[in-house]
């Protein structure tokens, strides 16, 4: 049976996890710069168009998730209906990848949002990040385009209610 998955809000006692995290090879690959992504992360703690969550499996935290509004600094997604949001996520302990936890948690994140009233979910993973690709198909994404964002392209994935 699969863990409970809890969404806790992030805070400054958890940048220590999150810094260690940014760290990890397979987190840097996909992520970049640790230090440049640990300023970008830390500085959004105060941002309010986003939204920052520690995963956990049970009582054990393993991920990030960051939850956006779509503004003025990410408009490379193309229009939107208005109230779409957009998810970027990934796991930091190595000995949670490769077990379903990323497209469960990504599937149970979004599947709150809908009852909310979410009216769509976006996210832009590296196009050869295969991994990425497969947790947001499983989770119920679908591939729309490539874009162009100040990253380098991204494939757009699109889900709705």
């Amino acid at each position: 049976m699969a863990p409970a998955y809890t969404f806790r809000p992030m805070t400054t006692a958890d940048l220590p996890l999150i810094r260690r995290w940014l760290g990890e090879a397979h987190v840097r690959e996909w992520w970049g710069d640790p230090d440049d992504q640990f300023s970008l992360v830390s500085g959004d703690l105060d941002e309010p168009a986003m939204d920052q969550f520690i995963v956990l499996a049970g009582n054990r935290p393993f991920g990030y998730l960051q939850c956006y509004k779509l503004t003025a600094w990410n408009t490379g997604l193309g229009p939107q209906p208005e109230g779409t949001r957009g998810i970027d996520q990934f796991i930091g302990e190595g000995d949670m990848i490769g077990r379903r936890h990323g497209s469960t948690f990504i599937r149970a994140f979004v599947d709150e949002q809908f009852r909310s009233g979410l009216p769509r979910m976006v996210t832009d993973p590296d196009p050869r990040n295969a991994r990425a690709l497969r947790a947001y198909e499983k989770a119920g994404f679908v591939r729309d385009r490539v874009v162009e964002t100040p990253d380098g392209p991204a494939l757009l994935m699109v889900r709705e209610p």
